[in-house]
């Protein structure tokens, strides 16, 4: 039975793929090299440092540590002033947060950068409904790799047997995401995995290990979540 789920961040919690998009482009045009839809949603899942210098070599420009730190660094900037005036939440998710959280115990996995994620969950109040955060500094290999997932996992469970409950088992640990990058880091830890087709569509989440897959996650009550995903 479900007991905790882990949620993704960006295309899960928060629509913002094309702002990360968009202001990836705008700091990229300084490099003269354009960021293209193929070039951006083919590396959904890695953490910024990663996707920098998938996108230097692939332009075969050299890249050392300050260059990309000062990439990153742009990016973000750019990214916080577009989303500061108008968080842009996907509809109904604050809702199904607020759900989900008076059942099971809720965590956030991502590879975006934690000052990103603290930003949304500060500004908008949600950061009390979740009891665990894994961000990209503390992870070394991108999704599709396990190990986010892994940690997210064990740091969840840990929070649970702090309060008093018995160990879980991966299969009451579910994880919500939105890339195939994602559901297959989630499959490869082992978790259950609900994808939300806000960014790919469903026969890519089913393909790369879905098990159910929706539209929109503020149709979703807890007790349709223990009904499909009882797979003990």
């Amino acid at each position: 039975m479900i007991k905790a789920v882990l949620m993704d961040f960006n295309g899960v919690i928060i629509n913002d793929e094309p702002i990360q998009h968009r202001a990836y482009r705008e700091v990229f045009a300084n490099f003269g090299i354009d960021v293209t839809d193929e070039m951006y949603y083919s590396r959904m899942g890695m953490d910024d440092r990663t996707f920098i210098r998938s996108i230097m070599d692939e332009a075969g420009q050299n890249v050392d540590d300050e260059t990309v730190r000062g990439i990153t660094e742009s990016k973000t900037a750019h990214w916080r002033n577009i989303v500061a005036a108008s968080i842009p939440l996907f509809d109904g998710v604050d809702g199904f947060i607020k759900k989900m959280a008076r059942k099971f115990e809720l965590g956030i996995v991502s590879m975006a950068k934690r000052e990103e994620i603290d930003f949304v969950l500060d500004t908008t109040g949600l950061g009390d409904y979740f009891s665990v955060v894994i961000s990209a500094e503390e992870i070394k290999d991108c999704k599709p790799d396990p190990e986010c997932y892994r940690k997210g996992f064990q740091e969840i469970d840990l929070c649970r047997v702090a309060k008093g409950h018995l160990p879980m088992i991966h299969s009451d640990c579910l994880v919500i995401e939105d890339s195939p990058q994602g559901v297959m880091a989630a499959r490869a830890a082992d978790l259950p995995v609900l994808a939300v087709s806000n960014t790919v569509e469903e026969k890519e989440l089913r393909a790369a290990g879905a098990f159910s897959v929706t539209d929109r996650l503020s149709e979703w009550m807890p007790e349709s979540i223990i009904r499909v995903f009882d797979l003990n």
